[in-house]
């Protein structure tokens, strides 16, 4: 790494929203509209306690089943983009590492705009229902940055990064579907409990250790991202590390009381 030197001057983003991503922004849109219909329709036929829901459980239900598409969709392709290819492997070119993008990588993230306008949408309208204040910051926060990446084309690898973490929310969303459902006292709840501990202790912890590092040991090429990118990468992962705390230490303490009513129950 050389020196920690800022970047200076104003220069404008590299290139502007075209119409490929205009297209994958709109195809997030239309993902998130089909599955919410199709959630509602696989789950009248599959689930007995969801007709038992009232209307506002149901919205939630399934605005959760789009939320655990997108996050198995694009936490896949973040995991295959950036240990599987060789896009972001240090000797496979000689472009900066933050200046690496792909047409995969593009659209991935034009994906994950278009879902967190679909249910930032979505949460104001039905605030605080689906969500408080920290669903309002955690999605804006995200959908700025990934904007940000998308239409300049810098720092992906540490987009991508994050949206790794997005693998966490179908064990999130399970839990909440359980509960709902009346299958709090059930083993699959005590194991996706402990699933989604770990899962979270990994790729919302660990993962966050090793993003701030990598930033660390490659800021020399970091400082060379056009300064809103730059400056934004040094103040919202920050944030959603601190949320990604609060949020282990809650998911944690509901661990250890899932446990011990188990435990009572066994006995």
């Amino acid at each position: 790494m050389v020196g920690l030197h800022f970047p200076s001057g104003l220069p404008s983003i590299g290139e502007t929203v075209g119409p490929t991503r205009l297209a994958s922004i709109l195809s997030g849109i239309i993902m998130c509209i089909f599955v919410y219909k199709l959630t509602a329709f696989l789950s009248l036929l599959c689930f007995k306690s969801y007709s038992k829901l009232n209307k506002a459980e149901k919205i939630e239900w399934n605005n959760r089943g789009f939320s655990t598409f997108h996050a198995v969709i694009v936490a896949a392709a973040a995991f295959y983009l950036v240990l599987l290819s060789n896009l972001f492997d240090e000797d496979s070119q000689d472009e900066s590492i933050v200046n690496r993008a792909s047409n995969i990588s593009n659209f991935v993230l034009g994906i994950s705009v278009g879902y967190f306008l679909s249910d930032l949408a979505m949460i104001l309208w039905y605030f605080p229902a689906l969500g408080g204040l920290e669903y309002v910051v955690h999605h804006g926060l995200s959908m700025y940055s990934i904007f940000l990446s998308l239409v300049s084309g810098q720092g992906q690898i540490y987009i991508l990064m994050v949206l790794f973490s997005e693998s966490t929310t179908p064990f999130v969303n399970l839990r909440w579907h359980l509960d709902v459902a009346g299958q709090k006292s059930s083993n699959l709840y005590v194991c996706n409990g402990v699933l989604l501990f770990l899962g979270w202790l990994v790729a919302r912890i660990l993962l966050f250790i090793y993003f701030f590092t990598h930033m660390f040991i490659h800021f020399d090429q970091v400082t060379k991202i056009f300064p809103l990118g730059f400056y934004s990468l040094l103040f919202v992962p920050p944030v959603l590390a601190v949320m990604n705390l609060i949020w282990f230490w809650k998911i944690t303490k509901g661990l250890i009381k899932t446990l011990s009513k188990a435990k009572r129950h066994s006995q």
